[in-house]
């Protein structure tokens, strides 16, 4: 099972997507000075930078809001993060601000000031980062247990003969046999020995021959392999 908490951070990742793609439209709608202006990263006019991220976010928010593969949605937070950490590391290098980008300036529809702005969107970029980066690892750990195939025995049921296989990690178990209902204890396929009923000579069998007619090895008559009383 994947852990419990990363559903939650899915959900709340999609939901903080969400607001902050319908700010970004609010945003563009807006007569804001800024937005004729080139984007600086992109080289295109800011309005339609903004609505391009503002969609971009509003379809990872929906899917992970209401997808259902959890590691694509973990796939896709991580993705945007990604892309979104790199447009800020490239702003730095041509000294742009977030404010003026199509990654910043919530000032304008909520009233923040630019520093509190500033510090919200680090905090909602470092959330993402961090919980896609340790969701991304965790499915990743369990894909690659669930991915090997689990060590297994098998026996026969006394009552029945019918085989059974079942998990290492049960030996030991006493379950009811799922074909006859008998209530049997899972064991390791040992060698079982039991008596001739015609020549009276010792016959070696592993369990999971139980109910099997054979040939005696001995004397060749017919006979039904059964556990020892």
């Amino acid at each position: 099972m994947e852990p419990r908490w990363i559903k939650p951070f899915v959900y709340s990742a999609g939901a903080t997507l969400l607001a902050a793609a319908l700010i970004r439209f609010v945003i563009a709608a807006g007569d804001a000075p800024v937005l004729p202006l080139p984007e600086p990263a992109l080289g295109i006019p800011l309005r339609y930078a903004v609505l391009v991220i503002g969609a971009i976010e509003a379809s990872v928010a929906l899917y992970c809001l209401f997808g259902r593969q959890t590691a694509l949605q973990v796939a896709w937070l991580a993705w945007l993060t990604a892309n979104f950490v790199f447009f800020r590391f490239l702003l730095l290098l041509v000294r742009g601000h977030p404010q003026a980008t199509c990654i910043g300036s919530l000032t304008d529809p909520l009233h923040f000031s630019r520093g509190t702005t500033g510090l919200i969107v680090s905090c909602i970029l470092l959330y993402f980062l961090l919980g896609s980066c340790v969701a991304s690892i965790n499915l990743l750990w369990l894909e690659d247990r669930v991915g090997q195939p689990a060590e297994t025995r098998k026996m026969s049921c006394p009552g029945c003969g019918i085989h059974i296989r079942f998990a290492l990690q049960n030996l030991r178990q006493r379950i009811p046999c799922p074909h006859c209902r008998t209530i049997i204890t899972l064991r390791e396929a040992d060698l079982l020995k039991m008596v001739c009923l015609y020549c009276k000579q010792h016959i070696e069998f592993p369990t999971h021959a139980i109910g099997q007619r054979i040939r005696c090895p001995h004397c060749k008559n017919e006979m039904t392999l059964k556990e020892p009383e």
